[in-house]
């Protein structure tokens, strides 16, 4: 008995020390074998990195009008396990479905598709899921539809009979998007960033680089729960916030084009309508503007792919009579150009082929002067193959850059086609046609070239390159390409051209004749070859017009062209689709720009002269409005302190006489918006950006109230036409999504019409801006507006 204790005492004893054995070898390898790789593990685990986005850059027209910038965006999320749980699935569904639609028609589609999502389960079937987005409607949506959802599930909660901040399973997350103020204009030089932050098309994709900067990161210790222990290490990296970037394009002027391509686009229905307005002097591209075109906050809701494409860079098209400047100005160059001379007009014979005038029988004989406001084929012939000769004409053609990219800083830019070989090849391409294809931008240089004294300038969109927390910044400065002919030639050829729009009798471009300033320019219009023909079509044309203004000292050009029009199959009607578009935008820019017509007084200065922004920092109310006056500035004060302590625009920007300066008197992050009612959106959009307060609006016009939340710091403005009525889209969804002029032309030219009326100028789609009663307002804060 005693025997078998000592046996069972001795094994119990040995499995106890065999399992001390074993502990202690365990954590003699936890601790020492294994513990530096156990605690890279544990430091993983207990190790949060957050990584910092930065703040997209903002895109800015010349004059710091906001075009593209970050704002606030809300993503819905639903919880279909409670939803599910508290039986709302269908009032869910009903109820999100009228809020996000973008039409009646497209509400009973997304109604079973919130259901769907609504009554989603897991992959494995066995419960409801726990988090569903609804993509793309529900996300990244505006604050107003978001308030609404906010509205819809205030109202569920009531039905439900439950408190205020129960999760009902509808949430949403704060985010940011990319928004444009100016919803569809210059949509297609901006391009857009889609819902995933990925940058598409135009600068936003070109600039890319320069516009989102660089992320940050913070690094911190946690328990197990997340959160943050007392005595943690903290790594942290600042964000570094994207550069703005501040184009050459005035808003307003980019406003004037797309009204009058509107007006075009109603009057005539073409397939596509480009147009590009520049400073003649350096090529800084003033407006570029496309039909069809998008809205890139909606960029989905396209009618074709085409809306994406910007016609005035990637389109090559047959110029036609519009490409005679190079004839002209190389005949004029080598002194072959005698605007007296008398030819033969009506038909040539080139080898064996005939080559006509718009006017097959022609107008008999006639001076050259008078083919060239004729638009005559024959008299281009003449001057370009026989008196010029084929070896200097392509010589010209090449100088004036139609070989090459103008290498304008946009993405997407084509090259212009030369390909000549035979006799007619070179008889037709004195003219424009056949064997020459060029692009719209090729076009504007070209013409802005005998603008500027025979100065082939470089063209350009990006102005400078802004740091907005330095004020750094890259300025990108006109550049001369060549000389191509001389100041004298370049003259000359103004004003030849200036005789094709003012002679109201037989001039093709008298429908562009602006009273009280001199306007050079050309028109052109052109057969095409349909997809899928060989032959020219005898109806279906690309019409064109380029001029610039005034003449002794043109500061702004700009190119139209309508491809395909509805003409009714009647030729003569081309000079009237585009020239009186072409007076109403020159007219309205010259009037904005403050250049006098010789019937006119001579504007004030304070609008005529650019000024240079005084620095205001540190100064007092009193002594700010005393340097205001002194300056002839528009001063407007918000806050309330004793000294300024911000600006805009920035002390030594150039601005207009007319354009007001905002001080802040106290931080902007501690005022609220003021109230805006009865404020232009221009000038609503300006405060709202000073103040750092993303202003969404809806309507157009005036501020008539405003909405806000002063914790995001977003406000939505409610506006309306001055009259009370609704003022017509700047630049309207086009109905036919075809692109711009690929195709090819005829050799036929059409003139303007035999006997057109006279066209009176539109007035601008712009209300007025009120302006202040006196040099200098104060503006406090205390509304409960952010």
């Amino acid at each position: 008995m005693t025997k078998k204790i000592k046996i069972r005492s001795l094994i119990i004893g040995g499995v106890f020390t065999l399992l001390f054995v074993v502990l202690i070898t365990k954590v003699y390898w936890i601790q020492v074998v294994e513990a530096s790789w156990l605690v890279g593990q544990a430091q993983k685990i207990w190790e949060t990195d957050k990584v910092l986005q930065p703040v997209r850059g903002s895109i800015l027209d010349r004059n710091d009008k906001v075009l593209a910038v970050d704002a606030t965006s809300y993503t819905l999320v639903l919880n279909p396990k409670l939803i599910n749980e508290y039986g709302i699935a269908e009032d869910v569904a009903q109820g999100l479905a009228e809020i996000l639609k973008d039409s009646d028609a497209a509400k009973a589609e997304l109604v079973n598709k919130i259901r769907d999502k609504a009554t989603k389960k897991k992959p494995d079937g066995t419960d409801f899921a726990l988090n569903v987005e609804i993509h793309n409607e529900g996300w990244k949506i505006e604050k107003d539809k978001a308030d609404a959802v906010t509205e819809l599930v205030k109202n569920l909660r009531v039905k439900l009979k439950k408190k205020e901040k129960t999760d009902i399973g509808v949430n949403m997350l704060e985010d940011k998007k990319r928004y444009y103020p100016g919803e569809s204009l210059a949509s297609q030089v901006l391009g857009y960033m889609n819902k995933e932050g990925v940058p598409s098309l135009g600068l936003e994709l070109s600039m890319d680089d320069v516009l989102k900067g660089v992320p940050g990161m913070m690094n911190y210790e946690t328990d197990g729960k997340g959160v943050e222990l007392p005595d943690s290490k903290i790594q942290f990296k600042p964000a570094a916030d994207g550069k703005n970037v501040r184009l050459t394009i005035d808003k307003n002027i980019q406003f004037y084009m797309e009204s009058a391509l509107a007006k075009v686009n109603e009057q005539w229905h073409p397939k596509s309508l480009t147009a590009i307005a520049v400073d003649p002097k350096t090529m800084e591209v003033l407006g570029m503007a496309n039909l069809p075109t998008f809205n890139p906050n909606k960029y989905w809701m396209i009618q074709d792919q085409s809306d994406f494409k910007n016609n005035a860079i990637a389109s090559r098209y047959e110029p036609g009579s519009t490409f005679k400047i190079v004839t002209l100005a190389g005949t004029v160059q080598e002194g072959l150009f005698n605007p007296n001379e008398m030819y033969q007009s009506g038909m040539i014979r080139v080898q064996d082929r005939e080559l006509h005038d718009h006017n097959r029988v022609g107008w008999g004989k006639i001076s050259y002067l008078d083919g060239l406001k004729r638009s005559s084929n024959v008299a281009f012939v003449k001057l370009g193959y026989e008196k010029l000769g084929t070896t200097k004409l392509e010589n010209y053609i090449r100088q004036f850059g139609f070989d090459q990219k103008t290498n304008i800083d946009l993405a997407g830019e084509v090259s212009g086609l030369i390909d000549m070989k035979y006799p007619s090849e070179y008889a037709t391409a004195t003219y424009g046609q056949g064997k020459v294809v060029v692009t719209a931008i090729q076009q504007t240089a070209a013409y802005a070239a005998m603008a500027n004294g025979g100065k082939l300038m470089w063209p350009h969109v990006v102005k400078d390159i802004i740091d907005p927390k330095t004020g750094e910044t890259k300025h990108f400065a006109p550049q001369e390409v060549r000389q191509i002919v001389s100041e004298q030639t370049a003259s000359q050829v103004s004003n030849y051209l200036e005789q094709v729009v003012s002679d109201q009798e037989i001039g093709t471009g008298k429908l562009a004749y602006i009273d009280g300033y001199r306007v050079a320019g050309k028109t052109g219009t052109a057969n095409i070859v349909l997809p899928g023909e060989k032959t020219y079509s005898p109806n279906t044309w690309v019409i064109s017009f380029i001029g610039y203004a005034p003449v002794e000292d043109p500061r702004i050009l700009v190119t139209l062209i309508a491809d395909q029009p509805d003409l009714g199959g009647n030729y003569h009607l081309g000079g009237q689709v585009l020239a009186p578009a072409f007076k109403d935008i020159v007219t309205e820019s010259l009037h904005y720009m403050g250049v006098a017509s010789s019937k006119q007084m001579k504007l004030e200065p304070v609008q005529t002269n650019k000024l240079k922004v005084p620095d205001f920092s540190d100064a007092t109310t009193d002594a700010a409005k005393e340097k205001a006056k002194e300056n002839g500035l528009n001063l407007e004060f918000f806050g309330k302190g004793s000294k300024v302590v911000d600006q805009f625009p920035k002390a030594g920007t150039e601005i207009l006489g007319t354009q007001r300066i905002y001080v802040a008197m106290q931080p902007i992050e501690e005022m609220l918006l003021p109230t805006l009612t009865g404020t232009s959106l221009r000038d609503a959009m300006e405060v709202c950006s000073f103040l750092k307060v993303n202003c969404q609006t809806n309507g157009e016009g005036y501020v008539t109230s405003q909405t806000a939340d002063a914790d995001s710091r977003t406000a939505t403005l409610e506006l309306k036409p001055l009259s009370g009525k609704t003022s017509s889209s700047a630049s309207p969804s086009a109905a036919s999504s075809s692109s711009a002029s690929s195709s090819t032309t005829s050799t036929s030219e059409a003139a303007s019409s035999p006997s057109p009326t006279p066209t009176p100028t539109p007035s601008s789609n712009i209300a007025p801006t009120p302006s202040p009663s006196s040099g200098n307002k104060e503006r406090t804060t205390n509304d409960k507006t952010p």
